[in-house]
């Protein structure tokens, strides 16, 4: 049974691959100083660790991520698209549980902020990345709280990259202020539809499907009341 149900989660994480791949290639909004740009996948790829577990949903989130880049021409010379890489990684980590981890992240990326030239003088851009540690406290009470502060982590591990190895001025960072807490705001949108979404798809998975593995569902966002015994 056990190696039914490993090989059962190994195709679900195939599976996760195969649309995380598909969802990068619907841009919603272009990011600043690259070519690179927000997809369909920012709002998906966070959820794949609630329901593949932290390790296998970050492995997912690599694997989705190094496939597109591959596919496009690994073309190394946009270090915007390099970065892109990383921080979606650290959101589906903060997404999938509560840890030490998600409070310590964006206070890294505050230090690594505060100590390059650029970031110095627009200092309080990284007040935002406060928001993920004080979404914390209320991750496991709220599901907008969780999605708010996988994003907000993403967005503090990339801008900490971004500020040493993308040349900004300060005044861009700090008229860039507004934009980004609209648009992460709407991205933790995104990743709560997206996981309400998912959870009733995998909630009925569970029930009518029967397979080894069952994904772990939160029944108070499941709708379908017949689906929520397999959940309890």
């Amino acid at each position: 049974m056990t190696d039914t149900k490993t090989r059962t989660k190994i195709l679900f994480v195939i599976a996760f691959i195969i649309f995380g791949v598909a969802a990068l290639h619907v841009p919603l909004s272009q990011l600043v100083g690259s070519k690179a740009s927000f997809t369909l996948f920012d709002a998906f790829a966070p959820i794949a660790g609630a329901f593949l577990g932290t390790i296998p949903g970050a492995l997912a989130v690599v694997v989705m991520q190094g496939f597109n880049f591959v596919a496009q021409g690994a073309n190394f010379s946009d270090m915007g698209a390099l970065i892109r890489i990383v921080p979606v990684i650290f959101a589906a980590i903060y997404f999938s549980r509560k840890m030490p981890l998600n409070v310590v992240v964006p206070m890294l990326a505050i230090a690594a902020w505060v100590m390059n030239p650029v970031g110095r003088e627009v200092w309080y851009y990284s007040l935002m990345w406060l928001i993920p540690i004080l979404c914390y406290f209320l991750q496991e009470r709220f599901l907008f709280t969780r999605a708010l502060g996988a994003t907000f982590t993403a967005h503090a591990v990339g801008g900490a990259l971004w500020v040493w190895f993308i040349p900004l001025p300060a005044v861009v960072w700090a008229s860039l202020i507004p934009v980004v807490l609209v648009e992460r705001f709407f991205f933790a949108a995104g990743i709560a539809a997206a996981y309400v979404a998912a959870t009733n798809a995998l909630a009925a998975v569970n029930e009518k499907l029967r397979f080894a593995y069952k994904f772990p569902i939160q029944h108070k966002y499941v709708f379908v009341p017949s689906f929520r015994r397999e959940t309890e």
